[in-house]
């Protein structure tokens, strides 16, 4: 996730917002309309998009609940979007990318209580190594350039042995941070979206687990090494704007997403390559 760059004019006029969509009051004033109305959710494609999809097809209308997915390819678009009132929720981030974006936008975006869904863990990809061991002297590797994600990059990279991190590095570490390097390993920051289309390009690269599927990768099969889902802080979740929490819709999605039968779609459909958090 993400990109955290400022909030500007030329981005909320951009024609990805402009949706013309409506039904995004305060959950506590919303009246029967609103209840009624479609909730409109942002989700990057893989896997948010389909589990939404699938909830919107499998479960959604029993449960009285109309659906609208809105897809987007980036981590900064869905964020502004619920910010500026174009979609009523989203449903592609962890908790910290969440906490950097709304200090460094001053946006004011919550999760929803017990939003938490599931966690895609981050991987260590490359075509010219099989283990991280092999990778040369001065090999390059390259990780995504926002914030939150870049730090846990480098805590993979650390826990796997790669490089070592300054005592007290958190969840803002950057490649400045490194106090060890023994391979004198370079790093190249990319747009998280292109961290698959670079394999090429560098000796290896440590991808979020939505683009590695949407690259047809599998942090289960062909990392190198992967987060493990054990007290990781990285569940995405879904996310409303603050004073929208207790909007019916919302809590009624929230339930859904938490189901048996999302638990069930995720862990038959994906095999390991993300995994429920509830």
């Amino acid at each position: 996730m993400r990109n955290t760059a400022k909030i500007t004019t030329a981005v909320l006029a951009a024609g990805a917002l402009t949706f013309g969509l409506s039904a995004c009051g305060s959950g506590s004033d919303s009246g029967k309309k609103d209840a009624d109305a479609p909730l409109t959710v942002a989700a990057t494609p893989t896997p948010q998009g389909e589990i939404l999809t699938y909830v919107k097809d499998h479960l959604a209308q029993k449960a009285g609940l109309k659906l609208e997915v809105k897809e987007f390819t980036d981590y900064v678009t869905p964020n502004t979007a619920v910010q500026q009132g174009q979609v009523d929720a989203n449903y592609f981030q962890h908790k910290p990318y969440l906490d950097d974006f709304n200090k460094k936008n001053g946006t004011d975006i919550v999760p929803v209580p017990g939003g938490s869904v599931h966690l895609e863990p981050l991987g260590v990809y490359s075509k010219s190594v099989k283990k991280l061991a092999d990778l040369g002297k001065g090999a390059t590797i390259a990780l995504p350039n926002d914030t939150t994600n870049e730090a846990r990059a480098l805590k993979l990279l650390e826990a796997n042995g790669v490089i070592k991190l300054k005592a007290g590095a958190g969840y803002e570490a950057t490649p400045k941070d490194v106090t060890s390097n023994p391979k004198d390993v370079k790093f190249k920051e990319l747009e998280a979206a292109q961290l698959p289309r670079s394999l090429g390009d560098v000796d290896a690269a440590v991808i979020n687990g939505n683009y590695a599927l949407e690259a047809k990768l599998s942090p289960a099969k062909d990392a190198l090494v992967a987060e493990s889902a054990t007290g990781n802080p990285y569940a995405n979740f879904l996310a409303v704007k603050k004073g929208n929490e207790n909007d019916p819709r919302v809590k009624k999605l929230a339930e859904l997403l938490t189901s048996p039968e999302v638990k069930k779609f995720i862990e038959d459909k994906y095999d390991g390559a993300v995994i429920p958090a509830f």
